[in-house]
């Protein structure tokens, strides 16, 4: 398994898109911050092709603490889905 930190996000971007390290980041900076901005607003965020991000509710609950067994409330929160689109399950396949 590889993990890709964030500035080797924007090192592939710059190679892929044959552009300086510094504009991919430009680039990807705004991108992400585009995504963040519309969920906060609760928008969701489609790109046909690659998927869909959302931002959800999560309902209060009760839970237990796992030291002690003790039953907890754990309040409602928000939270981020990602569902994949089409094209990028058949490309990982």
């Amino acid at each position: 398994r590889i993990t890709m930190n964030k500035n080797e996000f924007v090192g592939a971007v710059a190679a892929k898109a044959n552009i300086s390290q510094a504009a991919a980041k430009e680039a990807v900076d705004a991108a992400l911050q585009v995504i963040a901005e519309a969920l906060k607003d609760n928008n969701d965020v489609a790109l046909v092709g690659f998927g869909t991000f959302k931002a959800k509710e999560t309902a209060a609950r009760m839970g237990v603490n796992p030291k002690t067994g003790e039953a907890i409330e754990i309040s409602a929160k928000k939270t981020v889905a990602f569902k994949p689109g089409k094209n990028l399950l058949e490309d990982i396949r």
